[in-house]
C-alpha cells in the first residue's frame, strides 16, 4: 500500500514537472511569436512612416510647383496686358501719324476743296495758289522724311556725328510738326551718346516745352529723369517723374507706369533714410569716352554734335 502511494506520488510529480516544462516551453514560444509580431509591426510602422513622409514631400513639392505656376501665369498675364496696351498705343500713334501725313499731302497737292478755293495775296493783288509751289512743298516734305529716316539709320549704326547733322538739317528745314519734334529728340540722343549730357538735357527740356503734347514729350521727360538719376540729382529726378505723372498725354504711355514705379522706390528709400535704416548709396554713372568715328559727314560745313555753336543754334531756334 505504501509502495502504491509512493508510485502515485512520483507519477503525479512527474506529470506536474512535465506540465511545468510544457508551460515554460509554450511561454517561450509565445514570447518569441510576440517578439516577431512586434518586430513586424515596428517594421510596418517605419515603412508606413517613410511612405507618409515621401508622400508629404511630394505633396509639398507639387503645391510649390502649382504656386510657382500660378505666379508665373499672373506675371505673364500682366506682361501680355502691358504689351497689348503698348501695341494698341503704338498702333494709334501710327494711325494718327499716317492721317497727318495724308492730310498734309492733300493740302500740299491741292486735293482739298478748301485749299483749291484759297487765295494768296502777292504784291497786294489776289492770285490763285500755284500748283508748282504746292508740288515743291510736297517734295520738301518727302525729302525731309527721307533725310530723317537716313539720319536715324546712321544713328543705329553708331554714326552719331552724321546722324546729328542730318537730324539738325531736317529740324532747320521743318521747324514745326512731328518731323521737327522727332529730329530734336534724336539729336538729344546723339548728344548723350557722345557724352554731351548737359546739352542733351537742354534739348530735351526745350523740346518738351515747344511740343507739350507731342509724341516724344513723355519719352523726353523720362530720359531727363533718368539722366538726373544717373547723376544722383534725386530732386530733379523726382521733379521730372512727377511731371510725367501730372501730364495728361502721358497717362496711357509706358513711361507713366515706369515713372510711378521709380517715384515709389525713391520715396520708400527716403522714408527708410528718415527712419535711420540703411539704404544703398547712390553712385553717379561715369560715362566712358566715345571713340571718334572714321566716317566723315557728307554735309558741307556741318558741325560736330559736340560743338557748342550747333547746340546754341538749336536752342535759339527753339
Amino acid at each position: 500500500m505504501t509502495n502504491l502511494k509512493l508510485l502515485t506520488a512520483g507519477f503525479a510529480a512527474m506529470v506536474l514537472i512535465g506540465c511545468s516544462q510544457m508551460t515554460v516551453l509554450r511561454t517561450k514560444e509565445m514570447k518569441a511569436v510576440g517578439a516577431e509580431v512586434q518586430t513586424s509591426l515596428d517594421s510596418a510602422v517605419q515603412s508606413l512612416s517613410a511612405q507618409n513622409d515621401s508622400l508629404r514631400a511630394e505633396l509639398d513639392s507639387t503645391k510649390a510647383l502649382l504656386d510657382a505656376s500660378a505666379l508665373a501665369q499672373k506675371r505673364m498675364q500682366a506682361e501680355i496686358t502691358m504689351l497689348s496696351r503698348r501695341v494698341s498705343d503704338e498702333s494709334e500713334r501710327n494711325d494718327s501719324r499716317q492721317e497727318e501725313i495724308i492730310y498734309r499731302l492733300d493740302m500740299l497737292l491741292g486735293k482739298s476743296d478748301k485749299i483749291l478755293a484759297k487765295k494768296v495775296v502777292v504784291s497786294g493783288a489776289p492770285a490763285p495758289v500755284s500748283m508748282d509751289s504746292l508740288e515743291h512743298e510736297a517734295e520738301k516734305l518727302v525729302e525731309a522724311e527721307a533725310m530723317f529716316n537716313t539720319a536715324r539709320s546712321d544713328y543705329h549704326r553708331g554714326e552719331f556725328k552724321l546722324a546729328y547733322n542730318g537730324l539738325k538739317q531736317v529740324y532747320e528745314q521743318m521747324k514745326e510738326g512731328e518731323l521737327a519734334e522727332n529730329s530734336l529728340y534724336w539729336m538729344a540722343l546723339c548728344l548723350i551718346d557722345v557724352n554731351q549730357v548737359d546739352k542733351a538735357k537742354k534739348v530735351f527740356a526745350r523740346m518738351s516745352e515747344a511740343f507739350p503734347d507731342g509724341q516724344k514729350t513723355c519719352p523726353a521727360l523720362f530720359k531727363l529723369s533718368s539722366l538726373y538719376g544717373e547723376e544722383c540729382d534725386i530732386d530733379m529726378q523726382k521733379q521730372y517723374l512727377q511731371k510725367i505723372l501730372s501730364t495728361k498725354s502721358c497717362e496711357k504711355s509706358p513711361e507713366f507706369e515706369q515713372a510711378a514705379e521709380m517715384l515709389q522706390e525713391i520715396l520708400e528709400k527716403e522714408d527708410k533714410k528718415s527712419a535711420g535704416e540703411p539704404v544703398e548709396r547712390c553712385v553717379p554713372v561715369v560715362r566712358e569716352p566715345v571713340k571718334p568715328t572714321s566716317r566723315k559727314s557728307t554735309t558741307d560745313g556741318a558741325s560736330e554734335p559736340t560743338a557748342s555753336a550747333t547746340t546754341e543754334s538749336t536752342e535759339a531756334a527753339l
